[in-house]
């Protein structure tokens, strides 16, 4: 098998990791100004819209789909993502949510 080939079959198989969206990123450069870095909600935009604690067990008892409609659609006074994030993008959000349950 020539390199060229090799590569172009490696570049294909790893393609969906490349282009994997990163919650953690997402959530960063989104969320954190609100919900903060730690997800518990204690900024001063987080205090004044009395926004939950994400890793309570209130909000981690959700379905990941109740967590993905929340972000898509909105809720209270949290805005929606759908015309500003894709599916994945979303999906991830919501995986990253799940890193903030309390151990």
């Amino acid at each position: 098998m020539k390199l060229t080939t090799a590569l172009l079959i490696l570049a294909v198989a790893l393609a969906p990791v490349a282009f994997a969206a990163d919650g953690a990123a997402i959530y960063k450069s989104k969320c954190a100004t609100c919900h903060g870095t730690d997800g518990k909600g204690q900024t001063p935009m987080g205090k004044k819209m009395n926004l939950r604690d994400l890793g309570s067990p209130d909000v981690q008892k959700q379905t990941d789909k109740q967590l993905y409609d929340w972000t898509a659609v909105g809720k209270g006074k949290v805005p929606a993502y759908k015309d500003k994030l894709t599916d994945e993008e979303i999906q991830a959000l919501v995986a990253h949510m799940r890193t903030f349950a309390k151990k």
